[in-house]
């Protein structure tokens, strides 16, 4: 189990300046879904912005404090 503010934290250290959104799907706190937001996006494909969600998440998805992941990654003209 991982709270939504760890979570953001995560993934705010890996992109500075993203706006994220933790939602838990199942009221285990272990399969969540993300909505980030940031400029950083810009120009790249949809894996290459969840391949940067995943690396930010690595530590808490290889431990298994996160068992599923819904990922929306946008830039801040696509939100």
């Amino acid at each position: 189990m991982i709270s939504q503010d760890v979570v953001t934290l995560y993934i705010q250290k890996a992109i500075p300046g993203a706006r994220v959104a933790v939602t838990d799907l199942t009221g285990t706190r272990d399969h969540l879904r993300v909505r980030v937001i940031s400029d950083q996006f810009k120009g790249k494909s949809l894996l290459d912005r969840h391949r940067m969600i995943y690396q930010a998440l690595d530590e808490p998805m290889k431990d298994g404090r996160i068992h599923a992941l819904e990922i929306q990654a946008v830039t801040t003209d696509e939100s």
